[in-house]
């Protein structure tokens, strides 16, 4: 039976490097998030001393993304309380939290505030969940009309999509099974972010890679992807979405 991949490490220049083969067809080099992890997709026949000449000639780019990363506003660790500060769709609110026997739910009032209904004693992990379980329904609410409208524009089908947090991407493509997942924390992002990383996903089924024709079919596409990227890129991370 084939291997679908293999995990190794290497240090380059005080650098640690994840190594990853698979079956793929050139060398993919990435920084994540929020500390900067260096990642490198291989093909299996790729030896380490061509992944090693491979980062030290991106070195300066590497250390340019990792301090990026480290400039970038970061959340405090949320603690689910009243006065606290939430996004949705880009704006900030001051959560309320309300008390009462009824139905855990989430409601915005008005401009500001985003209203915490749970019953007394809930933990801050419940909290936690009721906000992302209602961060997730505006999301499904939000993802069909953009997919109608992509899709046709792009000329691509996709056959499911999700929604779920994911700790280094802000969406991914599976291009067999034409499967498409959105990071739940798009919820708290300007909706352009959204749209960017939707039509992202769905060029990664006109060409897998993030090659010229990729950022080609994209300037076609989404004249302003750029803009939204650095939008993502500078917004404040949140803590519970980054610690891992």
């Amino acid at each position: 039976m084939k291997k679908d991949q293999e995990l190794s490490e290497l240090v380059v220049r005080d650098i640690h490097v994840e190594v990853v083969r698979k079956e793929i067809k050139n060398l993919h080099l990435a920084v994540y998030p929020p500390e900067g992890h260096v990642r490198v997709a291989v093909p299996f026949h790729v030896n380490d001393e061509r992944v090693r000449l491979a980062v030290i000639s991106k070195l300066a780019w590497i250390k340019k993304q990792q301090a990026d990363f480290k400039k970038q506003p970061r959340q405090s660790e949320r603690e689910m309380v009243t006065g606290e500060s939430h996004y949705f769709l880009g704006k900030r609110y001051l959560l309320e939290v309300v008390e009462g026997s009824g139905m855990h739910r989430i409601e915005l009032k008005g401009t500001r505030k985003l209203l915490l209904f749970v019953r007394p004693g809930t933990s801050l992990a419940n909290r936690q969940l009721v906000l992302n379980e209602w961060y997730r329904e505006q999301l499904k609410l939000r993802i069909p009309d953009l997919l109608d409208k992509w899709q046709d524009k792009i000329g691509v089908k996709t056959n499911e999509w999700g929604i779920k947090k994911m700790k280094t991407k802000w969406g991914s493509c599976n291009i067999t099974a034409k499967r498409i997942w959105l990071n739940l924390e798009l919820a708290k992002k300007p909706p352009e972010c959204l749209e960017y990383i939707l039509v992202h996903e769905l060029v990664h089924l006109l060409e897998r890679n993030h090659n010229d024709k990729f950022r080609a079919h994209m300037d076609v596409f989404l004249p302003n992807w750029k803009m939204y990227r650095e939008m993502l890129k500078s917004s404040s991370l949140g803590h519970e979405f980054w610690r891992y």
